[in-house]
């Protein structure tokens, strides 16, 4: 994360553990709702996408560094991750073959 404040687009990329792709779309589908729910995120509409491999791709906006921080002590925002860990690995963004090419191209999922 960089020292800025305000709003803070971020990028994650969650690599579904074998027969988990389902489970983890429906996981990311409702990510930043339940967020949203806890004032974390802004009411900009995430992207969700596909990689050819199954790694789900989500663009989502923090409302601020604070709310960051909050989520890192919230225990809804705990249970939201422990859901994901039970589906997927979080995987940096280079790992993904397409963040290779010069215009990237995603199978959207929402």
């Amino acid at each position: 994360m960089n020292d800025q404040t305000g709003p803070s687009l971020v990028i994650v990329a969650y690599k579904p553990k074998p027969g988990k792709n389902e489970a983890l779309k429906q996981i990311v589908d409702n990510h930043v709702p339940d967020l949203a729910k806890l004032g974390l995120v802004t009411n900009r509409r995430p992207t969700i996408m596909e990689a050819a491999n199954g790694t789900i791709i989500e663009v989502f906006e923090w409302i601020s560094p604070e709310a960051i921080q909050q989520a890192h002590s919230h225990p809804e925002v705990h249970k939201i991750w422990a859901a994901f860990a039970e589906v997927c690995d979080c995987v940096p963004l280079n790992t993904v073959t397409e963040s290779a090419d010069m215009f990237v191209g995603f199978k959207p999922v929402n």
